[in-house]
């Protein structure tokens, strides 16, 4: 039997309407775009009266505290790590039904360079979530998604530290969770795109270099720092960083090539 594919249900805020091709509502793909990505965006309304949304860089994970053997294409909520007096925290705790929120999460793949400004843009993985943060107020599960989001950063941190945290650190940290309601992906890979003016034109071809310039998110060698007493790099840290560079290399080796049944496109790349 095939594996079920779990979809996220197209609504009028995650419908993705330019270059549609691109889009994907696959739960497996936009969960595995959110938790690669280190750094995610969470926007939310400060105030009714405020002209401007807030928008926080923030470190969040895709999970399931109520089912922990669920994968990445399972129904999962989004935890989000951050003091527990910022705006966003107080806002969460002051919303019965939670704060509406949008996290955004986005990687760089390569510079595509083509023969005309407007034809450049980049190769890509993008998603966007919707939901409703609630603080997490259970201790058990505020421990388990503070793992969780370790983790994250780098895979077995958690029991390699001094755990489980102190009451300060407890009490100072909140942790959110997010139910998703909707979301979506847009991925662009491939070569260049130019009119067919612009590649029959021998003079603009014969001196514009066309091309992909990879992006590699890539992780250095250790550094030890001045308190550091251990000698030798633990060999979970050494295998993490040589894993993700690994995977990162080869998928960005890959994105080069135009994706199977991609509609041809000619020209103007801007995307919404």
């Amino acid at each position: 039997m095939a594996p079920r594919t779990l979809v996220y249900p197209k609504k009028g805020e995650s419908t993705v309407k330019r270059y549609n091709d691109r889009a994907t509502y696959d739960v497996r793909t936009i969960h595995t775009i959110v938790n690669t990505t280190p750094v995610v965006h969470v926007s939310f309304t400060p105030d009714p009266d405020q002209p401007f949304p807030a928008i926080l860089p923030m470190i969040g994970q895709m999970g399931s505290y109520t089912r922990p053997s669920a994968d990445l294409g399972d129904p999962l909520d989004c935890y989000l790590h951050g003091y527990v007096s910022s705006r966003l925290m107080n806002l969460s705790r002051q919303s019965p039904k939670g704060l509406p929120v949008c996290i955004a999460a986005t990687k760089v793949d390569g510079l595509v360079l083509s023969l005309t400004p407007n034809s450049h843009s980049y190769n890509y993985r993008s998603a966007v979530l919707f939901g409703y943060a609630t603080p997490v107020t259970d201790v058990e599960e505020k421990l388990w998604a503070m793992e969780l989001v370790t983790n994250s950063v780098l895979h077995g941190r958690w029991k390699d530290t001094r755990v489980p945290p102190d009451g300060g650190e407890m009490s100072s940290t909140q942790i959110l969770r997010v139910k998703i309601d909707s979301g979506s992906g847009k991925i662009r890979q491939g070569w260049p795109h130019d009119k067919k003016e612009d590649t029959g034109d021998e003079e603009i071809v014969g001196r514009v270099w066309t091309g992909v310039v990879p992006v590699i998110e890539k992780y250095g060698d250790p550094i030890p720092g001045p308190l550091n007493r251990v000698e030798e790099v633990p060999t979970y840290i050494r295998d993490f960083v040589d894993g993700v560079n690994g995977r990162n290399e080869g998928y960005v080796a890959e994105s080069c090539r135009e994706p199977v049944g991609a509609k041809k496109k000619e020209g103007l790349e801007e995307d919404d």
